[in-house]
């Protein structure tokens, strides 16, 4: 991975919050300020897309069209639920501590 060099000048009070931050998390505060400016970038990017990808939609026939009533249809060719993800949650269903969160509390 290339690096790069960029002198940034922070207000002191926020260096210091973002020093105390990083310390709490356990990184080195460029991996912070890495980590932070990926997300901001990410976020961005985001809405980008959403915007870009929604001009011209009709959100009233969007609107409509999730408020049609599917009650008993087959789903269509091609969104039938995998069956391997039938067995792995039915085998779930039937010993629920084996499909246990692994995330901390």
């Amino acid at each position: 991975m290339r690096t790069s060099n960029f002198a940034l000048r922070l207000q002191p009070t926020l260096m210091e919050e973002a020093k105390a931050l990083a310390k709490v998390e356990g990184v080195a505060l460029n991996q912070l300020i890495n980590v932070a400016l990926a997300e901001k970038l990410a976020a961005t990017r985001t809405i980008a897309f959403f915007e870009r990808y929604t001009q011209g939609a009709d959100v009233a026939e969007a609107l409509a069209l999730l408020q049609r009533p599917r009650v008993g249809e087959p789903p269509r060719e091609g969104d039938e639920i995998p069956e391997s993800w039938k067995r792995r949650n039915a085998a779930r269903d039937q010993n629920p501590q084996s499909g246990a969160s692994t995330r901390s509390k």
